[in-house]
């Protein structure tokens, strides 16, 4: 078991990442990286049972992952690298040509631990589900994983999915909302109001859980739980509440860093804020 104190550690040099690759090419999208980052470093290196080993597309007989909101892929790349997937040497290629590291994960370069290209918002859930029930279908007991942004359920595909999800019984999948309340334009709210998620996923035949996602003993009880939840003829969903930018005092809480990488100075100012702790790539 990956202790809290360790999973901390590993964040926090997941961060110095996000920085160090958006920075050094002047592109990608820090803020909703830095919010997802406890999770993600959670999911990877405590709840999920995989095999960074013996990546297959199909993965089989292991517990999967799909980011659907794949503008945070500065965060997928440095969890995947830490993890074994690829040698973490391979960050510096971040967003360059011929990189197998694009700006939003994609399949052609064949990098592991990558099952779909996505960043096109609304898609990732629709997979997530085709990949949960073809689980089932093969009599896989394992678990499939999935990350959105708030701001990606203005898509209507999310809500076509999630009404597939509970007509088919596909209860081998547990979603999480990244729920920042900010989007590129700027605050959810004010650009296209989701009102009120929770009842809405219940209505939809979803199990609804929240959790804080920058509490580890939070995220793992939670998620826990909601491996508990799975196996129940319901679909599971986890709204978690996370500050944009987290980590970094003049990128948290504010919609402004969705897309836009510090210059050096600000590059400087954020990494100080961040020690490093396993060693830089």
């Amino acid at each position: 078991m990956t202790s809290t104190t360790e999973l901390q550690k590993i964040a926090n040099q997941v961060r110095r990442d996000i920085i160090r690759m958006v920075h050094a090419v002047n592109s990608g999208h820090p803020g909703g990286s830095l919010g997802c980052t406890d999770f993600m470093t959670a999911l990877y290196f405590e709840v999920m049972d995989h095999d960074p080993s013996n990546f297959s597309m199909e993965g089989k007989g292991e517990d999967v992952f799909y980011l659907s909101n794949g503008h945070i892929s500065p965060l997928w790349y440095s969890i995947l690298a830490r993890n074994g997937y690829f040698d973490i040497s391979e960050l510096k290629t971040f967003r360059k040509l011929n990189s197998r590291l694009q700006g939003h994960p994609a399949t052609e370069e064949g990098l592991p631990g990558i099952r779909i290209a996505s960043g096109s918002l609304g898609q990732g859930m629709s997979a997530a589900l085709g990949h949960a029930l073809a689980k089932k279908l093969d009599s896989d007991n394992k678990i499939v994983y999935s990350l959105h942004g708030d701001g990606e359920l203005q898509e209507g595909q999310i809500w076509e999915a999630a009404l597939f999800g509970a007509s088919r019984k596909i209860d081998n999948i547990i979603a999480t909302v990244d729920y920042n309340g900010q989007q590129i334009d700027g605050p959810v709210q004010k650009v296209n109001d989701l009102g009120d998620l929770k009842a809405k996923w219940e209505a939809f035949g979803w199990i609804t859980l929240e959790m804080n996602g920058h509490a580890f003993d939070d995220i793992l009880k939670t998620m826990e739980k909601a491996k508990s939840m799975t196996g129940q003829g319901k679909p599971v969903i986890i709204l978690m509440h996370t500050d944009m930018g987290h980590g970094v005092d003049y990128m948290q809480g504010t919609h402004e860093w969705h897309g836009k990488a510090p210059d050096d100075e600000l590059a400087q100012k954020a990494l100080e804020q961040l020690p490093e702790t396993l060693g830089d790539y």
